[in-house]
């Protein structure tokens, strides 16, 4: 039995275990090219600077103050989110092109993406609470 022949016969199984498997793929890219010591630190300091905010609720330019020191945190932060995202951003799309011709002609060919969707979500946060990524 062929890979496609078997994906058309157990569509929902076969749209769950690749979205779960693409997710842990993601996973994977994230912990291993992050600095995750250093996203945990930025992460910390996000909590600190909120927590900071509610401390100086009345006093504006205090205020403005921390949300700049959070701005340039999160922007950090978003700097070290690309590089996994680029590295698996070209394999993905081929993914999702091979996806799509797959699932065309079987029982859900209009709502393979919600199977896909909800397991990559799901299995995503699973990983990143075992793998402890942040």
């Amino acid at each position: 039995m062929s890979f496609m022949t078997l994906i058309q016969a157990y569509p929902r199984t076969s749209i769950i275990l690749i979205g779960i498997i693409v997710s842990l793929i993601s996973t994977f890219a994230t912990k291993f090219l992050t600095n995750q010591a250093r996203m945990k630190e930025l992460r910390d300091k996000q909590k600190e600077h909120q927590a900071n905010l509610k401390v100086h609720k009345g006093n504006t330019e205090k205020m403005m103050e921390i949300q700049k020191e959070m701005m340039s945190g999160s922007m950090e932060m978003m700097k070290h989110s690309f590089k996994p995202m680029l590295v698996t951003l070209i394999p993905f799309i081929l993914l999702f092109s091979f996806i799509k011709s797959a699932f065309t002609t079987t029982l859900i060919s209009s709502s393979w993406i919600w199977y896909y969707l909800i397991a990559a979500i799901v299995s995503s946060m699973i990983y990143r609470k075992l793998f402890k990524i942040y």
